[in-house]
């Protein structure tokens, strides 16, 4: 398994281009095969379904791998973020195969990562992550843990806030988020990071416009240190104020 990065070619690591050169089957998101250099398919039987295809994708990747080929399961980011990893080993635990195949997960650069670069340094301090997506997981239970969150002053990092079906549920947390932090508190809002049509923004929590906001957007809400440094968004560690400004 190995993860693609956020999409661009510069973010896919040299291990994650060496295993997709060796390989035999390439497995994966339509979408996510799709930010591949064709030259890397070349040759490869390709595997691909579209969205909620998860179990599909496994199975194939799995068979192959049993058929001897040597197989890359594909996931964008970090394959073990929100992504294809957990799955493929409770398919194998569910199978019996977990000491009949050798498997190994090649990272990739995370999603979040790759957005907070774009955004200045919203992580330098403890955060949480929060997907939005109640497809696996009861919204009750979502909700706790962003109250959770905020309650103890973690930035906040949210995946899949708003989809088209699901709407309502990214403002319910924008006003829990004024509720905690306030009107003010710096929001970072980035759209397809690192590929060529990136939306990088920075705004006031008061200010977000929810219907912006989609499946590919991850959102960060700064903690009770988060500023806005000119078109930048900064959660500062706290050197300043214990070493000075070495003046």
């Amino acid at each position: 398994m190995i993860g693609l990065g956020p999409g661009h070619q510069d973010h896919l690591t040299p291990a994650a281009q060496h295993a997709l050169t060796e390989a035999e089957v390439i497995v994966g998101y339509k979408r996510y095969i799709g930010l591949l250099d064709p030259h890397l398919l070349t040759g490869k039987e390709v595997i691909s379904t579209g969205m909620r295809g998860e179990m599909k994708r496994c199975e194939a990747a799995l068979a192959a791998a049993l058929g001897g080929k040597k197989t890359v399961l594909v996931s964008s980011g970090d394959p073990g973020i929100y992504a294809m990893a957990g799955l493929v080993f409770e398919m194998m635990e569910s199978q019996d195969l977990l000491d009949r195949l050798d498997v190994e997960i090649i990272p990739g650069l995370p999603a979040l990562s790759a957005a907070a670069a774009l955004l200045g340094a919203p992580l330098m301090h403890d955060f949480a992550v929060v997907s939005l997506s109640d497809l696996m997981t009861p919204w009750d239970r979502i909700r706790q843990r962003v109250v959770a969150a905020l309650e103890a002053d973690f930035v906040l990092v949210i995946y899949n806030p708003r989809s088209r079906k699901r709407i309502w549920q990214l403002k319910e947390i924008m006003a829990l988020i004024t509720k905690y932090r306030g009107n003010t508190v710096p929001v970072g809002i980035v759209r397809n990071a690192a590929r060529a049509t990136q939306e990088v923004r920075v705004a006031q929590a008061g200010n977000v416009d929810e219907t912006t906001v989609d499946m590919l957007t991850i959102i960060f809400v700064g903690n009770s240190q988060t500023r806005i440094m000119g078109r930048r968004m900064v959660t500062p560690r706290g050197y300043m104020e214990r070493y000075g400004d070495g003046k």
